[in-house]
């Protein structure tokens, strides 16, 4: 069988996560991220399920999922999955609309599965260059390139992207948001919200994809991952973001992210090692 091989690396210069999956069976469950997502699967077979529609994953396929588009991915066949992906903040991505638009405004993504030669040409190189650790023109012509290609075959508004819903699912997600740390309860929510257990999962599934459960959790691990990038010890992030012991964080941060949150915090510490020979420090 296949060995497992996860990497992921941060690059300072073009402010994105780069994601190298080999050998992978893990299931992923029904999920979302609060960034962008551009991926491309090498090798392998997959059933994605995304937004309520069903996908086969292959070989050449890119993956676009916006800023809280829910999905789950499961194997397709016995085979294992090889896959890369470039993860873009909001902030990130605004800031490269910015110099492909002259507009400041985040774009949405119409299809989340593609098949399209030329996005791939521009997105596995850059892939590789960040992997590499190259420090070049190419590396960020090629970023604004895919962009580009991207924004004009696939890009719309982000705000058509964002599935109506009512505003007191919306006061929910605001709730959650503000209070990640803390223990919540259906009992609590239903009251801030003013609707019965079975409106508020039935309206909030339907407008985000998951349960209240998965996307509080989700929140948890996306501000974990804050902290371990500023060197938190696992214990204290775990602590900070609401999860009652270290091992129930793992779990959960390795579901979501594909990797333990000790390899993550590992890569921001080698990093700032690095950074610091550098300067003699």
């Amino acid at each position: 069988m296949k060995k497992e091989v996860r990497t992921v690396i941060y690059d300072d210069e073009l402010r994105l996560e780069a994601y190298r999956f080999e050998g992978i069976m893990q299931p992923f469950q029904n999920h979302f991220h609060e960034y962008y997502v551009n991926g491309s699967v090498e090798n392998g077979k997959r059933c994605l399920s995304c937004k309520n529609k069903e996908y086969t994953l292959q070989r050449g396929n890119i993956v676009l999922f916006n800023p809280g588009d829910n999905h789950a991915c499961v194997q397709g066949d016995d085979g294992t999955l090889d896959y890369r992906a470039l993860n873009i903040s909001r902030e990130s991505m605004l800031n490269l609309i910015e110099e492909v638009t002259g507009k400041r405004e985040l774009p949405g993504f119409s299809e989340n599965v593609i098949f399209d030669e030329e996005v791939t040409c521009y997105l596995r190189p850059l892939h590789e260059m960040i992997m590499k650790g190259f420090d070049d023109l190419g590396k960020e012509e090629n970023l604004l390139l895919l962009i580009s290609l991207l924004i004009q075959r696939y890009g719309q508004p982000f705000e058509q992207c964002i599935p109506e819903c009512r505003d007191e699912i919306e006061e929910v997600y605001r709730f959650m948001e503000q209070h990640f740390s803390e223990h919540i309860y259906l009992d609590q929510i239903c009251h801030l919200a003013g609707l019965s257990k079975s409106t508020l999962l039935w309206a909030f599934t339907k407008s985000k994809g998951v349960t209240p459960y998965s996307y509080f959790q989700n929140i948890r691990i996306g501000e974990a991952k804050k902290l371990l990038e500023q060197g938190l010890p696992l214990v204290e992030a775990a602590l900070r973001t609401g999860f009652s012991d270290q091992s129930h964080f793992t779990n959960y941060f390795n579901r979501y992210i594909g990797v333990s949150p000790g390899v993550y915090r590992e890569i921001f510490l080698t990093k700032e090692n690095s950074e610091d020979k550098k300067h003699g420090k």
